[in-house]
C-alpha cells in the first residue's frame, strides 16, 4: 500500500499475533473495544479466529496495521458490510505504544482505499466519543467528514456520552491524507 510517514502496511491477523492482542487489550480504555473479553493466551487467540471468520463469511475484514518487522502497532476493520448498499462501519484501535504516530490515521486510510477498491463499497462510516478528540483527529487525517452528532448514544459506567459520526465516500476527493 501506499507509504506513511512511517513504513507501515496492513495485513490480515494471524495466530502469531495472539500475544500482540493480548497486550493491546491489556489496557482500562481497550476493554469497550472487544466483542468479548480478552484476557488470556486463549481469548486472544480466540478473538482472531473471530476476524478469521468474519472475512470467511465476508461480513467484516480486520487488519492488522503493522510496522516494518511485521509487528502489530494497531487495528482496523470494516464490518457491518452491506452490499446492497455498498456501505460498511469501520473501527480502528492501537496499542499503547503505538499511539500518536499516525498508525490509526494511516490503517484508516489504507483501509477505506481497500474498501473502495477491492469490496466495491461507497459509503464508509465511523463514530466516535465527542470525549475523544485523539479518535476524531484520526477520523479527519483518514478523509472522514463530520455528518453529525448523536446524543447520548453510548452508555459506560452509567455515563452517557453523546457520539461524533464521520462518513467517506468513494467519491470523496481528500486532499492530505495518506492515501
Amino acid at each position: 500500500m501506499t507509504s506513511s510517514p512511517i513504513p507501515l502496511s496492513l495485513r490480515p491477523w494471524c495466530q502469531e499475533d495472539a500475544e500482540a492482542v493480548l497486550t493491546a487489550f491489556g489496557t482500562p480504555e481497550m476493554t469497550r473495544q472487544a466483542d468479548e473479553p480478552v484476557d488470556s493466551p486463549a481469548a486472544a487467540a480466540g478473538w482472531i479466529t473471530r476476524r478469521t471468520r468474519d472475512r470467511d463469511l465476508d461480513r467484516a475484514y480486520a487488519f492488522a496495521v503493522t510496522d516494518e518487522n511485521g509487528t502489530p502497532l494497531g487495528n482496523v476493520a470494516v464490518g457491518a458490510v452491506n452490499r446492497t448498499h455498498a456501505t460498511g462501519w469501520v473501527s480502528y484501535w492501537t496499542t499503547p505504544a503505538a499511539r500518536g504516530r499516525g498508525v490509526a490515521a494511516y490503517g484508516c486510510a489504507a483501509l477505506a482505499r481497500w474498501c473502495f477498491d477491492e469490496l466495491a463499497l461507497h459509503r464508509l462510516e465511523l463514530a466516535h466519543r465527542t470525549n475523544n478528540p485523539a479518535s476524531c483527529a484520526v477520523a479527519h487525517a483518514a478523509g472522514f467528514a463530520v455528518e453529525g452528532l448523536q446524543r447520548q448514544k453510548l452508555a459506560y459506567d452509567g455515563v452517557r456520552y453523546d457520539v461524533e459520526l464521520h462518513a467517506r465516500l468513494a467519491s470523496d476527493v481528500v486532499p492530505g491524507t495518506y492515501l
